[in-house]
């Protein structure tokens, strides 16, 4: 037998997030002036597959910015992507992750977020996220040393990660 041979170290998740390339829409462009170039980010090329996977790595690293250490779980309310990059985040960088979520949160979904190891707290469905939004926020509040709220629907570093 051969001798094992030693493969480069693989890189964090989190380093692979956003560096998407850009995709030449020609056809799609086709009525648009010579001069101007039409493009489309291909972020379904991060490794969870969504946008969302730059919005949940650019809040947590504003939360580490701020002192946020791996003893604090991380909390959010969600209904999709942004849930599961969180979760893979979390995952790969050592937190534990609780997510409120709408009771008809679909299955797979479900299992992808139970994969990456998030805890799931499930709110009535017909209040929808507002209703997981409610009880996040209630959850942070009553144990406010135990969990960091990210509160991805007014976490200004949300929307800057699409322009970082």
């Amino acid at each position: 037998m051969g001798s094992a041979s030693k493969s480069p170290k693989a890189p964090r998740v989190a380093d692979l997030i956003g560096h998407t390339p850009l995709l030449r829409l020609e056809r799609v462009a086709a009525h648009v002036a010579p001069r101007v170039q039409v493009c489309a980010k291909a972020e379904f090329r991060n490794p969870g597959g969504s946008v969302k996977d730059r919005a949940a790595l650019g809040m947590l690293r504003a939360a580490e910015g701020s002192g946020l250490t791996t003893d604090r779980i991380l909390l959010d309310a969600t209904s999709g992507n942004t849930g599961i990059a969180l979760a893979m985040l979390g995952a790969s960088e050592g937190y534990r992750v609780t997510l409120c979520v709408p009771a008809n949160l679909s299955e797979e979904r479900r299992r992808i977020l139970q994969a990456y190891g998030a805890e799931l707290v499930f709110t009535p469905a017909p209040e929808g996220t507002d209703g997981a939004q409610r009880a996040a926020k209630a959850l942070a509040a009553s144990e406010p040393h135990k969990y960091r709220y990210l509160d991805q629907y007014n976490n200004e570093a949300n929307w800057r990660a699409h322009f970082e």
